[in-house]
């Protein structure tokens, strides 16, 4: 008996092992793909776009470095691989825990996993086709006009992260909020009572994670606050209590499946 456990922690982590390498392989495949087609160096020219459009005319990026020229867009490209490859990448991460879950909470788990992924990405997309090109015309503006912007790649590709997941992070507050609720940690009068708390953070954390410029900062700010919003009206849906007759059968197939465990062991 005392075997079992042991056993089944090995189970475990050669279970996650598999998950993890099908997670790599999978970003790995998107990732040759994207290199053959359309190539790290036009994906860098799509992702650089929003600020060369605002550099004057004849002004270009800079790469400092040696092998910076080669290196950043092989790094951009390995970043859209992962962001492609994220709702295979979530549902293996599901598909690990939801043994260990109840038939009633495994029902929300691919609503979680379609709306986080969405989310995530409407996020870096706002960011990218609006916040950009409002911070770098802001900058170009205050930029004298004894000096010639040119950015170093290296340094637009590390804000160009940052950027990308503060926005997808703040973007995944409704689902941070329906899953707290939904694991009884917070009530939904309690997320209506910390609003005000919220609405203040979000503009702090605004003010720390973009440019010091007030168009980034309500970009996200207010997204934030519109998201916790949404967050507490479909928290709202999901703290409805479930029919007890579905609970109690939900149980009893668990409860089955248990029993029929320790039969085989």
């Amino acid at each position: 008996m005392s075997d079992a456990p042991e056993e089944s922690f090995i189970s475990h982590l050669v279970e996650l092992r598999d998950r993890l390498l099908r997670s790599l392989i999978a970003i790995g495949v998107v990732f040759g793909g994207l290199c053959l087609y359309p190539g790290p160096g036009e994906i860098y020219d799509l992702l650089a776009l929003p600020l060369t459009q605002t550099l004057p005319e004849g002004a270009k990026m800079v790469a400092i470095g040696v092998i910076t020229p080669f290196m950043v867009p092989l790094k951009i490209t390995a970043m859209v691989a992962f962001v492609v490859a994220l709702p295979f990448i979530l549902y293996q991460a599901w598909a690990f825990i939801a043994p260990g879950l109840y038939a009633h909470e495994k029902r929300l788990g691919i609503p979680l996993i379609i709306s986080s992924t969405f989310l995530f990405l409407l996020g870096m997309s706002f960011c990218y086709f609006f916040v950009f090109g409002q911070v770098f015309k802001f900058i170009a503006g205050f930029a004298p006009k004894s000096i010639t912007p040119a950015p170093d790649i290296e340094a637009y590709l590390s804000f160009v992260l940052t950027m990308f997941v503060a926005f997808g992070i703040a973007f995944e507050v409704p689902v941070a909020l329906v899953v707290l609720v939904k694991l009884g940690m917070v009530t939904v009068d309690k997320l209506k009572e910390w609003r005000s708390y919220f609405i203040v953070g979000a503009f702090v954390v605004a003010a720390v994670v973009t440019p010091p410029d007030v168009v980034s900062q309500l970009a996200l700010a207010i997204p934030m606050c519109i998201l916790y919003e949404l967050g507490i009206l479909f928290a709202r849906l999901v703290s409805k209590p479930v029919p007890s007759a579905r609970v109690a059968t939900d149980l009893a197939a668990e409860a089955g499946e248990a029993e029929g465990d320790k039969a085989d062991r």
